[in-house]
């Protein structure tokens, strides 16, 4: 070899062309891992909506408990008014003041109504 001959380089291997990917053991290794995964987290997403969904019923409930809880309490006030409790003494319990007369008229069924 002479100083002035350039040195060739190798050339390389020629590519093989393929018309679809292959698939390897690994490849598939992986499909079949991430394939059990995705069935393993089917059944906790389920859980997870259903608790989702129970959380939400259980939040409604306490707030309508809250508006009836809100309502009682008003109802309990107004009932500490002693022109109310002889309201509901009357027209429900059908008593009467002292030195007042009281009719009773037979066939009425309607009477206290409370």
């Amino acid at each position: 070899m002479s100083a002035s001959t350039p040195r060739s380089r190798p050339s390389p291997r020629p590519r093989l062309e393929r018309d679809r990917p292959r698939l390897t053991g690994r490849a598939a290794a992986l499909l079949v891992a991430v394939a059990i995964l995705v069935v393993m987290a089917i059944v906790p997403i389920g859980r997870y909506l259903d608790q989702r969904s129970a959380i939400a019923d259980i939040d409604r409930r306490a707030a309508e408990l809250e508006a009836e809880n809100a309502d009682l309490r008003v109802e309990i006030s107004r009932l500490h008014d002693p022109a109310a409790l002889e309201r509901l003494a009357r027209s429900c319990l059908g008593m009467v003041g002292p030195g007042e007369a009281a009719f009773v008229i037979p066939g009425r069924t309607d009477r206290f109504a409370c």
